[in-house]
């Protein structure tokens, strides 16, 4: 099919090694994907706190103004204030840059330095939220935030991609969205929580973001390092030991050869930032750039950081605004359980192609009832019934990215890079989402303002153009190891012509494009 498709003789995806799930391996996984907590909690928790009308008026009391005049003039503007934007955005312009730090410290020193560098930043990032007195003060601390959020995002796919067997990896690293939609979740019904308080719930809500930065900090510390990791620091028989006790068996010869080979590799590539960009890389480095980029431009933050914003933009009361996101915070966790059974079964294509199709939809129609309430004016009311059906296809917006491009987003690019390019690979993956995070973040009050309605058509339009990038360019890697993935681009019709014969290595060749 012209999608390269890949299966593999014997349903397997490439060499089958000895061993089978233990345990030990799925408990380790579970608290590393822990460290999706802190992102999902910030993505949360900055709607909610940014919607409260006690803090509004301490930090940014011009947009308590423009709320006002929005009442006789139009909707679409209620929000639109740079300042106001920056305190959401600026912890994805710290990430960005802390990713490429992360990268270097996630090869030089493990995956668990790294997290454990996260965690910490995160940690005092939350206590200067909270304690915040200025504007200055809350601008550090989402800075720091960020760092922490950087760390954790570069880090944590990629180790729990190297902990888990090829056969259950979509399951294990999916874990890490979970936690990303727990966080959201949690910091959704905090928010509701902390709105009845008399005064302080903003400071609450901030400064309850240590929680998962001290889980972090604590899981650092009790987790062991991969093989990977051990090896590309010269331990090749605590390696070992370690890849048996994972893999619950005695005889890992093959697996463990197949590492030390891409290990021996990874050390005669001097600069994983140059070599990426070789023709042999190419495939992972689009990947890694397009994948992000198209994550973020489905329009997916506009919901997880301005939800309840954007419901009192479109005239629910408080309450209900708060109430509306957690709907979609709800939606949003149940969901990602579908991609936990279904990546490793069904694969990462079919819950791609599928996942954009309901997002398609959704996003035209939710516009198309905005259009016909409020018009290019932006005034207007919604009835119970319209202001319903809205919130019904956003939350089924939500749970086809929640079981497709959310959880995917982070596991394809963390198992398509060798060891030689991973850390670089990584890097890509995080800084590209946060830089057009960042983006979002910052301009859709503002693109609201000025294109209205029709901000979700543009976003529909971008979901349709990356719905057939991937049916044309990405071949299924469900069951593939990840040291194998160089058979699956050498048989894909596209990317086959960038990938050299010697560049596939190990494994048997039992594999065939369709």
């Amino acid at each position: 099919m012209a999608g390269g498709a890949f299966v593999s003789e014997g349903g397997g995806g490439g060499r089958s090694y000895e061993g089978g799930v233990t345990g030990f391996v799925i408990v380790t996984c579970v608290v590393a994907a822990m460290g999706g907590l802190l992102f999902g909690y910030d993505l949360g928790i900055s709607g909610g706190v940014t919607s409260m009308e006690e803090f509004l008026s301490k930090f940014f009391p011009q947009v308590e103004r423009q709320m006002e005049k929005a009442r006789h003039d139009t909707a679409y503007c209620k929000f639109d204030n740079q300042m106001l934007q920056l305190f959401t955005s600026s912890l994805y312009l710290a990430a960005l840059v802390a990713s490429f730090v992360a990268s270097v410290i996630t090869r030089k020193y493990g995956r668990k330095v790294s997290m454990f560098t996260g965690g910490v930043a995160f940690l005092i990032g939350a206590l200067f939220n909270a304690f915040a007195m200025n504007i200055a003060m809350l601008i550090i601390g989402r800075l720091l935030l960020g760092v922490g959020v950087g760390f954790a995002n570069q880090s944590t796919p990629v180790y729990l991609s190297e902990m888990a067997p090829a056969k259950i990896r979509g399951a294990l690293n999916i874990g890490f969205q979970m936690a990303i939609t727990v966080g959201i979740l949690v910091a959704n019904l905090i928010n509701y929580g902390t709105s009845k308080m008399a005064q302080h719930g903003w400071r609450v809500s901030l400064g309850l973001a240590a929680v998962p930065a001290v889980v972090m900090v604590i899981g650092s510390f009790v987790l062991p390092d991969t093989p990977n990791s051990m090896l590309e620091r010269g331990k090749y028989e605590e390696a070992k030991q370690m890849l048996k006790k994972i893999r619950g068996a005695e005889n890992v010869d093959h697996e463990f050869q197949d590492l030390c080979d891409a290990c021996e590799a990874a050390k005669k590539v001097e600069y994983p930032w140059r070599n990426i960009k070789k023709s042999k890389y190419r495939p992972a480095l689009i990947f890694c750039s397009a994948i992000p980029f198209f994550q973020q431009i489905t329009g997916i933050n506009v919901i997880m950081f301005y939800a309840p914003v954007l419901f009192k933009t479109l005239g629910f009361g408080d309450d209900a605004s708060l109430m509306s996101a957690v709907i979609t915070g709800v939606v949003n966790m149940l969901s990602t359980f579908v991609s936990i059974y279904a990546a490793d079964r069904y694969g990462r294509r079919l819950l791609f192609l599928e996942g954009g199709i309901q997002m398609f939809i959704c996003q035209l129609l939710v516009g198309s009832f905005i259009g016909a309430r409020f018009g290019t004016t932006g005034t207007g009311t919604l009835t119970p019934a319209t202001a319903d059906w809205i919130l019904a296809f956003i939350c089924v917006y939500v749970a086809g990215f929640a079981w497709s491009w959310g959880p995917l987003g982070w596991l394809v690019p963390s198992e398509i890079c060798p060891l030689e390019i991973r850390p670089a690979g990584q890097a890509i993956n995080v800084s590209v989402n946060m830089f057009f995070t960042f983006l979002i973040g910052q301009f859709f009050l503002t693109m609201l303002c000025h294109m209205k309605f029709g901000l979700f058509y543009f976003f529909a339009s971008m979901v349709a153009i990356m719905t057939v990038f991937i049916y044309f360019l990405l071949p299924e890697t469900k069951g593939v190891p990840i040291e194998e993935m160089g058979r699956v681009w050498k048989q894909h019709w596209f990317w086959k012509k960038y990938i050299p014969d010697d560049a596939v290595i190990g494994g048997h060749d039992d594999a065939k494009p369709v």
